[in-house]
């Protein structure tokens, strides 16, 4: 039935897997009536769906509709709930005519709980408490009316009924804050009880704090050393627990006299104590973590003999630590090459990350940084990931106008020039790109207009693309590819730092790249003022902190990122432009480590894959 209190026409739409999206909800819905606008509720962090949705319609009677003849229909095998969006939160929170309901058969969900209470009245929302683990119903659930009307009326003809072979209990819900039991308690809990006490014995030690209704130590063939005892008022109690707690007695167990302290506390369901448990160690947790909030280093790319000493040795100028720790294999014994550091004050920690970050211990450069949990460094990355995707261009239809479009062709974007095409298949020993014109013997430059990205309008020499390259030795026209005696282009800075645009080395014949005069097209001298870049090392040369050293940012990156892409595609060739791209945005420092050390590179790609 239509609600006078929503006619918003906006539904809410549970109980969704994870893979159920807008366009699937659209098919379903749009069937009622038009849909106005559909809304998949996502997290922030990872986009992935949070299990309900909300339908927006244009029409009242169309969501009225829809919600009179698709709640609990299965989308994608799982039935969904539907009910009005409520938007002002006070009147969900509110609680009226909202009722509880226990002692529910475990075979009863959430339709044959609507069909049952919906006799009473105009129902808003309807749910079976359900384990998150198993799926299979705790036995209670909540419904909620529209007015208290209803909701009394169903609580005076529906608790104590049969429903399925089990009398359900139906009462008005109440908050767990509100709930008696907390503050007018009156059974309390007795622990490491003297074995040889009996029921009588229990009774008389705690009848001096007012009348005991019953006292039963818990037995089986003989005292567990526990029980319970039931005051007739909550005063009585309370005073039981505060002067009986922590109590001596001398006792005589096997022919010797111990010394037993009794805990006597408030008596609590299992539930309510794992509740109390969750929350005081989740309290712990946060303290702990605002604890070592921006004074805890973690410190990577360890030699193996680093110890806990060299490590505190090594930080002890920043300034006063408090501990300093080298993880090692639980079974071995051996360093894990990393380790943390942390520091009495955030200022000692920060100037340690600032001075010690790339400094060489043993031969080795250290990675310096604030320690970080798993979950939330793992979801810094999946931003980074989400966002430079949504930064990604479109598919274009050809690199000129009246050209045939050309699969792994995009439309370019700011600072492109236009129809760069994005390599998808090796070609000869290394290349990436198009198809190898016939005739040639493995030299090919680039397609003419395929130009790489460029910084501005125009051609511009060295790093920033080279525009059309002559064809090498024996080669018929200029296309991408490797042959022998090539050598790669370095890395586009825009490209190597962007997880968005993840392009693979082009290479250029040496015959070209060493021909007298200019290629067609580009200038043989750099613009004035632009600054001199170092030669860079050989692809096959050892890169060494002192290479890097010498030149510039960009040309790190490229240096770095041409030594990287050839190790990551030998194990992951579809994905090695994406994942290099991922890693350049790493410290160098750690990038060099990951060139040496071919375990944490393959640590570092099973990340990335996580991502992708």
């Amino acid at each position: 039935q239509q609600s006078a209190n929503f006619s918003s026409a906006s539904l809410y739409i549970g109980d969704l897997l994870p893979e159920v999206n807008e366009g699937f909800l659209f098919e379903i819905f749009n069937a009622v009536g038009p849909v106005a606008s559909i809304r998949v509720c996502r997290d922030a962090v990872t986009r992935r769906s949070l299990g309900y949705a909300y339908v927006n319609y244009h029409q009242v009677a169309d969501a009225e509709r829809a919600l009179d003849s698709m709640n609990f229909t299965e989308i994608k095998g799982k039935p969904c709930r539907i009910m009005w969006s409520q938007r002002d939160p006070s009147m969900r929170r509110s609680g009226v005519g909202n009722i509880f309901v226990k002692n529910l058969h475990e075979g009863i969900d959430n339709k044959q709980l609507y069909d049952t209470f919906s006799l009473f009245g105009n129902i808003l929302s309807c749910k079976v408490v359900t384990d998150k683990a198993t799926g299979l119903s705790k036995g209670y659930g909540y419904v909620h009316y529209e007015t208290n009307e209803a909701a009394a009326s169903a609580i005076e003809k529906l608790d104590g009924m049969l429903i399925d072979g089990k009398e359900v209990q139906v009462g008005v819900f109440m908050r767990r804050d509100n709930r008696p039991g907390q503050a007018d308690w009156t059974n309390v809990f007795i622990k490491n009880i003297p074995f040889e006490w009996t029921e009588d014995k229990l009774r008389e030690e705690f009848e001096g704090f007012g009348e005991v209704v019953s006292a039963k130590p818990k037995e089986v063939q003989g005292s567990l050393g526990f029980g319970f005892v039931n005051f007739a008022t909550h005063e009585a109690a309370a005073a039981a627990v505060k002067e009986m707690n922590d109590k001596e007695f001398t006792v005589t167990e096997d022919g010797e006299e111990v010394t037993k302290v009794l805990f006597v506390g408030r008596a609590q369901k299992k539930a309510e104590r794992e509740r109390e448990l969750r929350a005081k160690y989740e309290a712990e947790k946060i303290d702990r973590i605002a604890k070592f909030q921006g004074v805890n280093l973690y410190v990577k790319n360890l030699d193996d003999t680093v110890t806990d000493d060299v490590l505190r040795d090594e930080f002890s100028a920043m300034g006063t630590i408090t501990s300093a720790r080298v993880m090692k294999d639980l079974k071995t014994g051996i360093s894990r090459g990393f380790g943390f550091v942390c520091y009495s004050t955030p200022e000692d920690a920060t100037r340690a990350v600032n001075e010690m970050n790339g400094k060489i211990i043993l031969g080795k450069p250290i990675f310096v940084a604030l320690a970080q949990r798993r979950d939330v460094r793992r979801a810094q990355l999946e931003a980074q990931h989400n966002q430079g995707r949504g930064n990604l261009p479109g598919p274009m239809g050809g690199a000129y106008p009246g050209a045939v479009p050309m699969p792994g062709m995009y439309r370019p974007g700011p600072g492109m020039q236009p129809a760069y095409p994005v390599p998808q298949m090796m070609q000869g020993r290394g290349g990436y790109g198009m198809q190898a014109q016939p005739g040639g013997r493995g030299g090919y430059g680039m397609m003419p207009g395929y130009g790489m990205m460029q910084p501005g309008r125009g051609a511009v020499p060295g790093r920033g693309g080279r525009g059309p390259v002559p064809p090498g030795r024996g080669g018929r026209g200029p296309m991408p590819g490797r042959g022998p005696g090539q050598q790669p282009i370095k890395f586009n800075q825009q490209l190597a730092s962007s997880s968005s645009h993840f392009l693979l080395p082009l290479y250029v014949s040496s015959q070209a790249r060493n021909a007298g005069g200019p290629p067609q097209g580009m200038p043989q001298q750099p613009p004035a003022g632009a600054p001199q870049q170092p030669p860079a090392p050989a692809a096959n040369e050892q890169l060494t902190p002192a290479a890097l050293a010498s030149a510039s940012p960009e040309v790190q990156k490229n240096m770095i990122g041409e030594r990287l892409y050839p190790l990551i595609h030998q194990t992951q060739p579809e994905l090695a432009g994406k994942i290099t791209g991922m890693l350049l945005e790493m410290d160098n420092s750690e990038l060099l480590h990951l060139l040496e050390s071919p375990e944490a590179l393959n640590a570092k790609i099973q990340e990335a894959l996580q991502v992708l």
